[in-house]
C-alpha cells in the first residue's frame, strides 16, 4: 500500500484463526486473539482460505489433468505501519498524545487502560518484521510442497528445489521479480530461502549471494514515477491525487464515528479528567493492536473491543481498498492492468515490446528478465496490486461494495480484505493440462504427490485450462463478466475462453485517461460505483 471493571468484563470465545465467520453476538468484549485477528483486514496474519471459500462447488483436480505452470503474485508479510494518515501516522499521533500526557501529568489511567501509564510505542515505519520474514519463509516452503514437487517431479524425500537435473547438469535459473522497496525485497529473500532451501542442503550452504543462488532476480525500482506493474501507483499519477487517490480513506473517516462512539465513551471512563479520547484515538488503539501483534506477538490494546467493533474495524479497511483500488475508484482497473498484460504475455509465450500501461517494456522484452517458459513465475508485490488485478480481470464476484453505513457489516459480504490480502497474501494462477477438452469435475480435494497420479500424461494433455486461487481459495472464474468462462463448477476455464474473457480488459482500464487526464471526483463519500474506470 502507498505511503487503531465491570464494563470491561468479557467472555472468552475459543475459535481458530481459520474458523468461519460468526454472526455478531453479545456486547461483551472479545479476549481471544484467534477470533480478534480475523478482523484486521490487510494487516491480518496469513491464514489459508478453504478451497471452496469463494463458493466454487468442486475443488478437486479432474482425472487426466495436472498443474503444468504456476504464476504467483505474492504480497509481503507482516510489516510495521506505513506513514499513511489513517495508518501509522494516526497510530504515532495517538501514542505521542499518551506519552506527552503521562510525562507532564501525575494523573493516571485506570482499570484496563492502566498500561497506558507506562506505554511506549515500539514500531518504526514500513519495514518487514521478524514474524513477517518467518511467514514469507513458510510461504516459500508451502509453494514448494504444493507446486514445486509436481512441477519438478521431485524425488522421494526431496525437501526443496534442486538446482540440478537428475543427471547432475544445472537447470536454467528461474527468474524472480521484486520491487526495490525494503519490505518487498526482504519478503522475496525469505520466500526464496523457503522454496529453494539452501539451509536444507545435505552440505549446508549459507551463501545466498547472486552468484550462488539457484535463481536470478529482477529488481524493479519503486518510489518514483517509473513504470512498475508490481507498484503501479507510482506511474498512475491520478492515484496520488488528494481526492481521486483517497476516496476510500475519506469513507474510512466517515465510518469511524458510526461504530466507535460507544467504545470511545468506554475508554473515557478510565482516562484522567484532562485527557480526552476522540474516535480517531480509539481507532488508533485498534490499529496498534493489529500491528503490535504482527511485531511483538502481543498487545494490551487487543482486548478492549467487542466483536461488533472489530467487525466494523475491518469494514473501514475494506472501504479503503475497495474505493481506492477496486471498482470504487476510477483508477482501479488501470492499477491492475499492467500485471494482467504480463500474465497474458507469459500465457501466450510473448514478449512485451511496447507499453500503454504500467508495464516497463524494457524489462519485458527479453528472455533474461522476462522468460517465457518457466515452470513457475514469482512476483513480489503489494496488497493493493492484488485487489486491482482482480478488478482488471472483471471477476464480478467481488463487485459488491462494502457498506458505508451498516454497523456491523454483513459477515457474508464477498469483499472481505482479510480473505483477499492479509499479510503474505497471494494470487496464484495455475495452468492445467488435461487429456480431455471437458474433464469431469471432482468434488473433493485431491492431494498431489507426483505428476501422473491421476492419469495425467504430458504427451497427450493437449487441452489447457486456467484456474486461479487467492490464499488457496479457488476463484469463481465463471463470474468473469461476459460469460466466456461459464459452464464449469470447479473454477477452471479453458485457456482460449480465458483469453476471450479478457479481450476488452485494456479498453475497460482506459489507463492513459484514468491515470493522467484532468478530471475531478465530486462527493467522494457517495459510494459511487466507477466500475474501476473512467472515460472522457
Amino acid at each position: 500500500m502507498r505511503p487503531i471493571c465491570a464494563i470491561f468484563l468479557a467472555t472468552v470465545v475459543v475459535q481458530a484463526r481459520s474458523s468461519p465467520r460468526q454472526a455478531s453476538g453479545s456486547a461483551n468484549l472479545l479476549t481471544d486473539l484467534n477470533t480478534i485477528s480475523q478482523y484486521w483486514g490487510q494487516i491480518s496474519p496469513y491464514v489459508d482460505n478453504p478451497e471452496d471459500y469463494f463458493h466454487v462447488v468442486d475443488i478437486g483436480l479432474p482425472s487426466g489433468c495436472q498443474v503444468e505452470k504456476v504464476h504467483l503474485l505474492q504480497r509481503h508479510a507482516n510489516r510495521f505501519p506505513t506513514s499513511g494518515v489513517d495508518d501509522g501516522a494516526n497510530d504515532e499521533r495517538f501514542a505521542s498524545k499518551v506519552l506527552n500526557f503521562t510525562k507532564a501529568s501525575s494523573s493516571k489511567f485506570t482499570g484496563p487502560l492502566a498500561f497506558l501509564n507506562s506505554y511506549r510505542y515500539q514500531m518504526a515505519e514500513g519495514y518487514l518484521t521478524g514474524l513477517g520474514a518467518a511467514s514469507e519463509f513458510m510461504a516459500g516452503v508451502t509453494f514448494w510442497n504444493r507446486y514445486g514437487r509436481t512441477l519438478y517431479n521431485a524425488s522421494v524425500g526431496q525437501l526443496a528445489y534442486n538446482a540440478s537435473f537428475s543427471n547432475g547438469t544445472a537447470r536454467p535459473k528461474p527468474v524472480l521479480r521484486t520491487t526495490s522497496q525494503s519490505r518487498i525485497y526482504n519478503s522475496e529473500i525469505n520466500w526464496a530461502l523457503g522454496f529453494f532451501g539452501p539451509s536444507l542442503d545435505i552440505v549446508p550452504n549459507p551463501n545466498i549471494t547472486n552468484a550462488s543462488t539457484p535463481f536470478n532476480l529482477v529488481i524493479i525500482p519503486e518510489g518514483g514515477v517509473e513504470n512498475n506493474t508490481l507498484a503501479s501507483y507510482d506511474s498512475c499519477i491520478n492515484d496520488n491525487d488528494d481526492v481521486i487517490g483517497y476516496i476510500g480513506d475519506s469513507d474510512l473517516y466517515a465510518y469511524i464515528p458510526k461504530y466507535l462512539k460507544n467504545a470511545t465513551a468506554r475508554m473515557q471512563q478510565y482516562a484522567p479528567k484532562n485527557f480526552t479520547f476522540t474516535t480517531n484515538d480509539t481507532y488508533a488503539m485498534q490499529s496498534i493492536c493489529a500491528y503490535e501483534d504482527g511485531y511483538l506477538g502481543m498487545s494490551d490494546f487487543c482486548y478492549l473491543f467487542t466483536q461488533v467493533e472489530w467487525e466494523s474495524f475491518e469494514n473501514t479497511l475494506d472501504l479503503v481498498y475497495y474505493f481506492d483500488y477496486a471498482y470504487g475508484n476510477p483508477t482501479g482497473r488501470a492499477q491492475g492492468i499492467g500485471y494482467v498484460q504480463e500474465l497474458f504475455a507469459r500465457l501466450q509465450h510473448q514478449y512485451i515490446t511496447s507499453s500503454n500501461s504500467s508495464v516497463n517494456y524494457t524489462i519485458d522484452n527479453n528472455a533474461a528478465q522476462f522468460p517465457l517458459n518457466q515452470a513457475f513465475y514469482a512476483d513480489f508485490s503489494h496488497d493493493d496490486i492484488i485487489i486491482s488485478v482482480l478488478t482488471a480481470l472483471s471477476i464480478d464476484y467481488f463487485h459488491n461494495p462494502p457498506t458505508l453505513t451498516q454497523v456491523p457489516p454483513d459477515p457474508n459480504r464477498p469483499f472481505i480484505l482479510s480473505k483477499l490480502t492479509p499479510f503474505g497474501g497471494r494470487l496464484v494462477t495455475e495452468v492445467i493440462g488435461c487429456t480431455s477438452a471437458n474433464p469431469t469435475a471432482v468434488s473433493g480435494h485431491r492431494p498431489q504427490y507426483y505428476p501422473s497420479q491421476y492419469g495425467y500424461n504430458a504427451a497427450n494433455a493437449t487441452h489447457k485450462f486456467v484456474r486461479m486461487r487467492v490464499n488457496n481459495g479457488i476463484l469463481p472464474l465463471n463470474t468473469i463478466r461476459g460469460g466466456a468462462c461459464e459452464g464449469r463448477t470447479d473454477g477452471m476455464c479453458a485457456m482460449d475462453k480465458f483469453m476471450q474473457s479478457q479481450a476488452n480488459a485494456d479498453k475497460l482500464a482506459n489507463y492513459q485517461y484514468a491515470c493522467f487526464a484532468n478530471y475531478t471526483v465530486t462527493n467522494p463519500t457517495s459510494g459511487r460505483d466507477y466500475d474501476g474506470t473512467i472515460s472522457a
